[in-house]
Formats: structure tokens, sequence, C-alpha cells
């Protein structure tokens, strides 16, 4: 049997990406504090999510998963917001009319400020500092006082996230998704890239079946699932000191809920059966994702799956695949077999983003937009060849007009990083990128449903 869960009972394992706190009394302040605020996000939220990802984990639905690599204090602004939610909405559309599947949106957003590392120090030019892990750490500026981890910072962090779930949750029910206004997503840099055009037509054939739709006598108004939308945040629980703060037990069932975000993930780096990252995930009943990497091997995730889903509880568990382009068709055969094999009901989905990482000639981290489709393509080919679902992408992508990632429809170069190169951490596939690799992911969708020959969904519930 395991041992009783508490939350703080993750206290007691090895933990691994800890900074480390010259002032562990303002650490433990702080922590405190944060437990008095309000939670972000409720338990009824996080419920119906896992009620959304079991459909997706059924075949009925598609989850598309994505927002900024890291959180920037700097960044946070109602424009750039509003841009990222425009975006998703543009990539859902597509995803929705065009492969005829509803699709869960769940973003990176309100809450991702931590990032592991594969190393604790950076050192350049002979001085050595600890790495940058996120905003809510320590900053990005290469100095003593930016690098030294400030606990202060999970404040700050707290209050930006409440800002931008304000502002989503008043996008997302307020008028902005309205799918009347599907043509006016796109953003301005965009209207003038190759798969402008296409998306332009996607537009026109949804307004002429709305047309359609209020000439038969439907009330549109009346139905507000073409009017408003459900959006859910989610980021990696990496410092646990602040997930325990926000640990929450819910009135109505008695049950513990992580209330910093909807869902939350466990990273490749921070896995480990035995350590703090797996105890602190299991008691609590968000959904809950696992990035699934090169070194993991099939019992292994088998006992992961049993200790953070041991009621094989559908839309529980998504496990989130990030191999490489050149890595995937070796690694994620042998995973999907031994859950298929074990009858373990999970949500497949695909980062193809931090497998494909590279450094370019000018010295720039990035990732070839053609790495990326590919592995997507092995993604569905793998599930295909398997006889089992590909539910889902989670990518690092913004609505800003960055090069960050090379290719793409405008074959951003390696000569072309230099121009807008804005991320704090890991490269991010910019609008037009994104939605070209939604128009793919639409096509392999269409496919797939025909594979599986599911009926085809109504575009309600976009």
């Amino acid at each position: 049997m395991p041992e009783r869960w508490t939350p703080d009972s993750w206290r007691k394992k090895p933990v691994m990406q800890v900074p480390d706190y010259p002032d562990l009394q303002a650490l433990a302040d702080v922590e405190k504090q944060l437990a008095t605020f309000p939670p972000l996000v409720f338990a009824g939220e996080a419920r119906n999510l896992k009620k959304q990802l079991a459909r997706v984990a059924n075949g009925e639905a598609f989850l598309l998963q994505g927002g900024d690599c890291a959180e920037s204090f700097a960044e946070h602004g109602a424009n750039n917001i509003r841009d990222f939610f425009r975006m998703f909405l543009q990539m859902a559309v597509v995803l929705t009319y065009a492969a005829a599947s509803p699709v869960v949106k769940v973003g990176r957003i309100a809450g991702q400020f931590a990032k592991p590392r594969s190393s604790p120090m950076e050192k350049r030019d002979g001085k050595e500092l600890p790495s940058y892990r996120g905003d809510i750490i320590n900053d990005i500026a290469f100095t003593d006082e930016a690098r030294r981890p400030d606990p202060r910072r999970q404040v700050e962090a707290y209050r930006q996230s409440a800002a931008t779930l304000n502002l989503l949750r008043a996008f997302a029910q307020g008028g902005y998704a309205n799918l009347a206004s599907v043509r006016q997503w796109m953003l301005g840099f965009v209207k003038d890239s190759p798969q402008s055009r296409a998306y332009v037509e996607l537009s026109d054939r949804i307004s002429e079946a709305l047309g359609f739709m209020q000439a038969c006598g439907l009330d549109l108004e009346s139905h507000p699932e073409l009017r408003t939308t459900e959006f859910y945040t989610s980021h990696e629980a990496l410092l646990l000191g602040y997930e325990e703060a926000f640990t929450r037990i819910d009135s109505t069932t008695g049950d513990w809920y992580a209330t910093s975000g909807h869902m939350i993930w466990i990273g490749d780096r921070t896995r480990q059966f035995d350590h703090a990252h797996i105890e602190y995930a299991r008691g609590i009943k968000n959904p809950i994702g696992l990035k699934c990497g090169p070194s993991l091997k099939p019992d292994d995730l088998l006992r992961l799956i049993d200790a953070l889903n041991p009621d094989n509880e559908a839309g529980r568990l998504t496990l989130i695949g990030r191999f490489g382009a050149d890595k995937v068709g070796d690694h994620l055969p042998a995973l999907v077999r031994a859950v298929k094999r074990e009858g373990r009901v999970v949500l497949w989905s695909c980062d193809p983003m931090h497998g494909n990482t590279i450094t370019s000639a000018s010295g720039y981290k990035t990732r070839p937009f053609d790495l990326i489709l590919k592995e997507v393509r092995a993604f569905f080919d793998v599930h295909q060849a398997e006889g089992t679902y590909a539910g889902g992408v989670h990518l690092e992508m913004t609505g800003a007009n960055v090069t960050e990632c090379t290719g793409g429809a405008r074959a951003i170069s390696d000569a072309d990083l230099n121009d807008r190169y804005h991320t704090v951490c890991d490269p991010r596939l910019n609008a037009e990128q994104a939605i070209d690799l939604a128009f793919l992911l639409a096509e392999l969708l269409k496919k797939e449903r025909i594979a599986h020959a599911k009926p085809l969904s109504a575009v309600a519930g976009l």
C-alpha cells in the first residue's frame, strides 16, 4: 500500500530541479502568505476539463495544448494575451471545422513561470552564476543579484497569473470567441502570410454555414456554444512549495486539488518514480500530464501510470511524448504497446518541440519547422500502426511576430533569427507557423477519423 498522502508529503522525498534559496525563512514566509491567497482556479473547472480529456482519450475529440516556453514578467500585457488567445482560436477553428473534431483548448499560460535546466550553473566569459530558472525564481540578467533565487517572485507570479486568467475568462465568455467573428481573429501580420488565403476560405465557409442556419430559423444567440468557448490553463508543476500553497480541499467532494492551474504536468527531468514530483501529483485530483522522453522504458512508464492513475480513470493522465523527429519511431511504439497491452486508459499527446532543439550556425537555440512537422507525422503514423488514438499536441508558441524557429511558410533562415528573437528560454512557433501546423494536423485528423471509423462531429463545441 502507498504511504498516506498529504499536500506536504513530497517534502520527505528526494527532489530534483529545486533552486537553492539563500534565505529559507523568507521562502517559508512567502509560502505561508501564498497559502492565504484565493485560488486561481476551482475544483469544478478541473473536473470539467477532466471530462473533456476523457472524450479525447476515447477518440472523440482532440487536445490542443500550447503557449509560452516560460512566461515573462516584462512581457505581461493585455495585447500579448489577446494575440495569444486569437492565435489559439484560429488554430482551434481550423481543427474543429476542417477535421470535424471538437477541440479541447488548454494553454501553457497563467502559471508557466518555472523552467527545468540541464545544468544548475551557467558560465559566460569565465564567470559562473546560477542558471536562469524562470521569472518565478530569478531573473534572466547575468548578474549576481539577478540570478539569486528570490522567493518574493512567487507573489508576483501569482498576481500576474490572476490578471491573465481574468482577461482570458473575459475573452472566452464575453463574446470575443463568437464564431461570427472568426475572420476578425486573424492577426495583422498573418494577413499577408501564405496560409492566410486558406484561413480566409475556411472562415468564409463557416460564415456561410452560420447564415444558412439562421435562414433555416435557428436563433444563434440562443446557442452559447457558438458565442463562447471553454479555455483552460496548465503549467509544469516544478516549484512544489508554490504548488503546495495552492493545494486546497474541494468543499463539495473533500478531495485535494491544485488550484494554481486546471492541469499540471511533470517534466521529463522530474518523473523519477520515488521522487517528490510524482509524490505530489499522485494525491491531487486535477488532470495530470507526464512528459515521456527517449530514456523512459515501458515497465517504468507502467509503474508511473499506476502511481498517477491507479483507478484507470479516463481523462486523468495525458502522456506527452517528446522524443525528437529521428527518435520517435524508435521509442514511442514500445510505450504504446505496453500501455495498450495492460489496458491502461491514457491520452496520448505529442510535444514536437523539445526533442528538436538545435544550436544554429549563428549561435541561436532554434527548432527547425520541418523537424517539428516530421515528429507530428511520425506520432500519427505510430498510433495508426498500433491501432491507438493520436489525441493531441503540446506546443511552445506565441502570438507575437517572432523569428525563433527556422522554416515555415516564410522560410525563416538562420540569418533571420536575429530579427525578432525574443524568447527568454526556448524558441517558439510564431502565429504563422502555428496556424500552418494546424492545417497539417487537420489533414492528419481526417485520416485518423477515417481509420477509426469515427462519425463526423458537429462544429458545436468549438
